[in-house]
């Protein structure tokens, strides 16, 4: 076994990634970033020990979530990046260890690294697979994806001048605590939980980020044709990165769209305003090995997905900036007042086709809480005439296999009197369709990206509070949500954490849960998977 990583839901078989990652990454790469892992657990040991100030150790704070997020699958492929960010965090730790000598400490925090070689084996010593006991491991893991997913919705928050410092410090206990063997599995299946109640702070505080800056998302229709301009593509989730780029290239007569997760940037006021930000391009994040041809221009990656391009004629093409990385492809790197220059991006696309059409139309967004709940009074009105019967959250993400046609499917097939609450990429299996109205009301409500899952959580809460429930899962709302990376963890213990029960997952569950710990979700909150549209259709209006 040349590496070992189960992060996903395409890992392969279902059990784990042996050889090379379904993602596309290399034995090197998985194995630089298990390291990179193990660092930062090492330097969570020290400032947990060392009783540290969090507030004090900002670069820390800083370098530890990029980190975390550099890990996540899809983002980054560049080997030489990852090894970079090992060096410089060891390099901030034993700086730091000077600072809290006479501490009894774990390898994590004291081992050195000579050159490759060290770095690859001290990797394969403490991988996935050095947790012996396969429940610990689910359960350390659970916590490590969910920790991923919060340091990513953390780092673009930071990338708005907001920051929590409870979080970091909620990350260093929860690290350092992985490299402690006396914890039982109750103590994990605890933490495990504790963990998403941070998530729900990591995604209110990039809510409150994304709002304060470019104000609360608008119901807004975004065009999926195209213009006759040269362009730009922009992908991932980072709103600061394309504000930046709406900023340079106004008056260029180069246009900007926006693909996959960077769709719900339409719905912000202050990015819609900009001229230039022209439309969406395409669907899903998978669909850019066919999409990005097509488009013609450069293709700016602010975190993941990215998938390894078929040709080195579109790798020529991408870039790359913030977490995000592919050998070969230009790294933007922004400088000591956060500023960016994108100038060999807006370059290239001078020089460039513009995007073929592939389609034409507009689709419909922008039903974050905040509008939602400017609606609550129709809202409510249409549940108590019973012309809404149920809501149906299906959030999440997107992926490659041929099974996520079920939720293409299911959202087809469900009864006219459904609401589908939606976020993240998963949406692209259906909010394309014509699937109407009920009373003015769009039946698929796009809150934003996946974070903005955030905004279905607190939807749902309010109209606990407007229907007088005591109980949350009293509401006529059902969860089927659709999961790929890590991300996708945070937000489902986020929703464990504010007592969400009965949650279906799919396409299947995850690889790193062990029976044991699989069997623990179910009984405890009623964890399911997927089964025939029908069925689960029948089942779930019959709750």
């Amino acid at each position: 076994m040349s590496m070992f990583c189960y992060q996903c839901q395409e890992t392969a078989k279902g059990t784990g990634c042996e050889v090379r990652g379904v993602c596309g990454k290399n034995e090197e790469v998985a194995k630089f970033q298990d390291l990179l892992i193990y660092v930062c657990k090492g330097i969570s040991e020290i400032v947990i020990k060392s009783k540290a100030d969090v507030k004090s150790i900002s670069e820390i704070n800083h370098q530890m979530i990029k980190s975390l997020f550099i890990t996540i699958t899809n983002a980054n492929f560049d080997e030489n990046a990852i090894k970079d960010q090992i060096i410089k965090m060891i390099g901030l730790r034993n700086e730091f260890r000077e600072q809290a000598a006479g501490l009894k400490l774990s390898d994590a925090a004291v081992f050195e690294i000579t050159d490759e070689v060290s770095m690859l084996d001290k990797a394969t010593e403490n991988g996935v697979l050095s947790t012996d006991n396969e429940d610990i491991r689910s359960l350390k893991e659970m916590v490590t994806y969910g920790l991923k997913g919060m340091a990513a919705y953390t780092y673009h928050a930071l990338n708005i001048g907001k920051e929590n410092i409870e979080i970091y410090g909620f990350i260093y206990e929860a690290l350092a605590a992985e490299l402690d063997d006396s914890l039982s599995a109750d103590d994990l299946v605890a933490l495990t939980l504790k963990t998403g109640e941070f998530g729900v702070k990591a995604m209110a505080l990039l809510d409150e980020a994304n709002t304060s800056r470019y104000g609360n998302p608008e119901i807004t229709s975004v065009n999926i044709g195209v213009r006759s301009n040269p362009a730009i593509l922009i992908s991932g989730h980072d709103l600061t990165d394309l504000e930046q780029l709406l900023e340079q290239t106004k008056d260029t007569g180069v246009d900007v769209y926006t693909h996959s997760e960077m769709l719900p940037a339409h719905y912000y006021p202050e990015l819609k305003k900009y001229e230039n930000l022209v439309g969406n391009y395409g669907g899903s994040w998978w669909n850019q090995i066919t999409e990005f041809e097509t488009f013609n221009g450069p293709v700016l990656f602010t975190t993941n997905c990215i998938v390894p391009p078929k040709s080195e004629e579109i790798r020529a093409r991408i870039f790359t900036s913030g977490a995000a990385g592919y050998p070969g492809c230009i790294h933007i790197e922004e400088d000591e007042n956060g500023k960016k220059d994108f100038s060999p991006i807006i370059e290239m696309a001078k020089k460039c086709k513009p995007p073929t059409e592939i389609e034409t139309g507009n689709i419909v967004g922008g039903f974050a809480h905040n509008q939602v709940l400017a609606l609550a009074d129709k809202v409510v009105e249409a549940v108590k005439s019973g012309s809404i019967k149920k809501f149906f959250v299906m959030a999440g993400c997107d992926g490659r296999m041929k099974s996520r046609e079920y939720y293409t499917e299911f959202a087809e097939k469900l009864p006219k009197d459904t609401i589908i609450l939606t976020a993240g990429c998963a949406k692209f299996r259906y909010n394309k369709l014509n699937l109407g109205d009920i009373g003015g009301i769009p039946r698929v409500l796009d809150a934003g990206q996946c974070n903005d899952s955030y905004s279905l959580a607190v939807i749902a809460m309010k109209l606990k509070e407007v229907f007088g429930l005591s109980d949350i899962n009293e509401l006529p709302i059902a969860f089927n949500i659709a999961w790929y990376e890590q991300k996708a963890v945070i937000v489902l213990l986020a929703l464990l954490y504010l007592g969400f029960k009965n949650i279906h997952l799919g396409p299947t569950l995850p690889g790193f849960l062990s029976p044991a710990v699989a069997g623990v979700l179910v009984e405890k909150f009623g964890i399911a998977g997927i089964g025939s549209v029908e069925d689960d259709i029948n089942l779930f209006m019959n709750k």
